[in-house]
Formats: structure tokens, sequence, C-alpha cells
């Protein structure tokens, strides 16, 4: 039987009724590529999460209905903020931090795309609404699937590469953005009011990717949210490939 990876996927805390939670697109999307989705639960404790990330091939950082604490990138709160969960911040972090020291494939949406930027020292447009002038609609309400408005795309990166157009639609659904971007991070993919929608690592070696729409919602209907889960799992399992040969090569030298 074909390996299937596993991905960790980060899950949401709903406070009021002290559950973790995670809506069901992004466990079948992954499943449908060939994936064995993993729920992590926002325990945020450094080597709990050490020892599940462990046993994972890749992690996938999804949206959220919080936003990133901005003090993580020395700012005051905005009056437009949202809800801030430490609990999710801090495992998020942690999770990367894992992620990073094993150089695993990392797919991050939405809320994790942030989180991933802010990783890296970058910091974020705290509300569009207010603190971006002429911009376009980003929350665009139900349906949620519908591909709302269009994405140029950079010449060269991953996201080219699956794309295979310069241009694109997406659906939309955040009031915060990328504001300057981080360490090692590349800008592949802007809204025609400048906002960034796609950042990648910019190692070559690396498949690190965050994309600020929803793929998980029509990977069924839509062959560019098909191919981001397709590619970011094959990357999964090559590295458990990479891995299995490099504990082999050892083996045999000892």
């Amino acid at each position: 039987m074909e390996y299937r990876p596993r991905i960790g996927l980060t899950m949401r805390l709903e406070l009021e009724a002290r559950r973790f939670y995670l809506g069901r697109d992004y466990s079948e999307a992954v499943e449908a590529a060939g994936g064995i989705p993993v729920h992590i639960p926002l325990i945020a404790d450094p080597e709990f999460v050490g020892r599940v990330i462990d046993g994972l091939d890749g992690v996938l950082l999804p949206g959220s209905d919080t936003d990133v604490d901005p003090g993580y990138y020395g700012e005051q709160p905005h009056p437009r903020l949202k809800k801030v969960i430490p609990e999710k911040d801090q495992t998020e972090m942690l999770v990367l931090e894992e992620a990073e020291k094993r150089e695993m494939p990392v797919l991050a949406i939405c809320y994790g795309m942030q989180a991933l930027n802010v990783s890296r020292g970058g910091s974020l447009i705290q509300d569009i609404g207010a603190q971006v002038e002429d911009h376009i609609k980003h929350e665009q309400g139900v349906p949620l699937d519908r591909n709302s408005h269009e994405i140029t795309i950079a010449e060269k990166g991953i996201l080219a590469d699956l794309a295979k157009a310069e241009e694109v639609k997406v659906n939309s659904h955040h009031h915060q953005a990328i504001r300057s971007i981080g360490n090692g991070l590349i800008a592949t993919a802007w809204a025609s009011d400048k906002i960034v929608e796609c950042i990648e690592d910019g190692r070559a070696v690396r498949f690190c990717m965050g994309v600020q729409w929803h793929p998980e919602l029509n990977w069924r209907s839509d062959e560019l949210s098909r191919a981001i889960f397709a590619r970011f799992v094959a990357e999964c399992s090559n590295r458990n490939a990479d891995m299995r040969k490099m504990s082999q090569a050892g083996r045999k030298g000892q």
C-alpha cells in the first residue's frame, strides 16, 4: 500500500464550551489528497508539541476566527482587532518552531499564513477596512466557496507552478493581512489593492507556503485548490521517504 503521510492540523478553542474543534473541510481536503489528518490540540507546552511533531510528516495551519496578538509584532491592539486566544497563538508559534527545526513542509491558510509571517518577524495590518485606502472587499460572506476576487501571481514560485496563469480568482474571508514580510519569506501573489495573498519560503529546498484565501472550501470544484493540497501532501510524502533513506543509510554505516 502506498504510504500516506501524517499531517498535523492545529485546532481552534471555543472558550465558552471549553472545547477544541476544527471545521471538517481541512481534514477532508488533506485526506482526499492522500494524507492522514492528525488534529493537534492547543496545548502550548514545548515538550508536548515537540513529541506530537515527531510523529508527523508535515503541518497545516488552518484559518481561525481569532487574530494574532499584535504584541508579537510590537503593536498595541487596534480598536477593530477581533478576539485573541493566547493558547492558539502560543501553540501555533511552537508548531512552526518545531517544523522549522525539522525542515517539514508547511501549508498555512488565512490566519495560519498570518501566524507564519509573524513567527518570522513580520507584521500585520490589523484591520484592512480601517488601515488600507481604496481596498476591495476581503470579507465576502456566503456562499463561502465562491471565488470573489482576482489575484496576480508572480512569475516564479510554487503558486506560479500550480496555477499556470498570471491571474486567478480566489475566495476571501479575512479582515487582517500582511504588512511587513517576515524573514526568509517572499510574496508571490497580490490582490488589486496590493494586499499580499500568498507567501513562500525563499529557500528552494523548503516547501513552506501561506495563502490568504481558503482552498479547503472549494477543493472539490476548483483546480488550483486541489493542486495546492496535492502538492503539499506530495511534499510531505517525499520528506518521509527521504527521512527513511537517511535512517537506512545511517544504520548501514554503523
